[in-house]
């Protein structure tokens, strides 16, 4: 007896329709005993795409071991990927395909990203919202965040890491870093069986208070790339949104060598510490600054949290300003025309790429005349300004500026 057979007559639903909606779809799967396949399908591209949808519908069902089924699709523009991942996450819904998937073809990506890359800025992207996935790479993140923690609703987890699953597949996010913040634990661990074969390059895991928690998601990575035969690096990047995940910031920190990076959520940490979030952070210098020192101390890069204000461009300016002057080297943003704002925000001015190459020749010269004091005009240069204008200038040539 086939899965269809053991659950006749169950449905199950999934994506979204409506005049508002784009790039989306929504699929009704009814499960039959008998009589194969139908699909019923609106669709505003119907006279052009309407075969090959069909076609990707029966495919789907296929995969998933589904003989019998009608199947509904109301489609509101949606990509093959979308439309693939509601019809899964319909059957899912409905009982049936237990065990299996229905996987698009893999794209070309960049074989994992480096330990000490750029992070400046980190492009949210909801991950029940395809419309948002499929342009994101072309406004120029560091990375792009497929989100499956708190921009989607309770009710939209399960078809949501399908969703997410696809896009890491088949999306080109071009130069873009590829992360995913699953959900908090326990939950976050189905994520990470539906999204770490489709190797992302960084894993965010939010509320960490604990370093066993990062531990805890270290080791079920591992076991599934040894258990798929993944050698790419996948990173982590626990979010400390707590005052005990402050307090605990450096065990967090080298809780595993897969750790890259610390970030900040400073909408839970205040509402933790009971305050309210301002745009001048007063009440989170503290936290921000025990952050930093934590992962400086760990030899990690240290992220700010986001400035959730979109239509002010200038208090972000100030805000990644400020975040650079604190030791940050990025932070998150929720827009896309937020990202040319923090990049200009943690990129150093002329004057200081100025001053730090000078300060960098004038080091190289003593070091060939082999003394070891260093000067710039009738100024004593120390060790620690050489290195600090060292990083400086490499930090620029990373961005393009030098």
């Amino acid at each position: 007896m086939s899965t269809a057979e053991v659950v006749a007559g169950k449905c199950g639903e999934a994506g979204r329709m409506g005049k508002d909606v784009r790039s989306d779809c929504h699929v009704t799967v009814e499960l039959r005993s008998q009589g194969g396949v139908t699909v019923e399908l609106k669709s505003r591209v119907g006279a052009f795409y309407g075969d090959a949808i069909r076609a990707q519908v029966q495919s789907v069902l296929r995969d998933l071991g589904v003989a019998y089924a009608r199947v509904a699709v109301i489609d509101e523009g949606a990509l093959p990927f979308v439309i693939a991942a509601r019809v899964e996450a319909a059957v899912r819904r409905a009982g049936a395909g237990e065990g299996k998937k229905s996987l698009p073809e893999k794209a070309a990506h960049k074989g994992g990203t480096a330990q000490d890359r750029l992070r400046r800025s980190r492009l949210y992207l909801p991950g029940a919202e395809p419309k948002y996935f499929i342009n994101a790479g072309l406004h120029g993140p560091d990375a792009v965040i497929l989100d499956l923690e708190d921009s989607v609703h309770a009710n939209e987890k399960d078809t949501s890491r399908v969703l997410v699953r696809n896009a890491l597949r088949e999306v080109d996010f071009g130069a873009a870093e590829r992360m995913v913040r699953i959900n908090q634990l326990p939950m976050g661990m189905q994520d990470l069986e539906e999204v770490v074969p489709e190797q992302p390059d960084l894993i965010l895991i939010p509320k960490v208070e604990h370093a066993k928690q990062v531990i805890e998601v270290d080791q079920a990575i591992t076991q599934i790339a040894q258990r798929l035969g993944l050698t790419q690096p996948m990173w982590l990047m626990p979010i400390l949104e707590s005052a005990l995940g402050i307090e605990n910031a450096f065990a967090i920190a080298t809780a595993s060598d897969r750790v890259v990076a610390l970030t900040i959520g400073l909408e839970d940490y205040t509402a933790d510490l009971g305050v309210a979030k301002t745009k001048t952070g007063e009440e989170s210098l503290y936290a921000r600054m025990r952050l930093v020192n934590a992962a400086r101390g760990a030899g990690l890069q240290a992220i700010d949290s986001v400035f959730g204000d979109v239509g002010d461009i200038d208090g972000l300016a100030k805000w990644g300003e400020q975040s650079r002057s604190l030791g940050f080297e990025g932070m998150g943003c929720i827009h896309p025309m937020q990202i040319p704002v923090i990049h200009k925000a943690f990129a150093p001015t002329a004057s200081e790429i100025e001053k730090a190459l000078k300060i960098v020749a004038a080091f190289d010269e003593a070091q060939a005349k082999g003394t070891g004091v260093v000067s710039l005009g009738s100024k004593m240069i120390d060790a620690p300004v050489v290195l600090r204008a060292v990083k400086l200038v490499e930090r620029a040539k990373q961005m393009g500026i030098v």
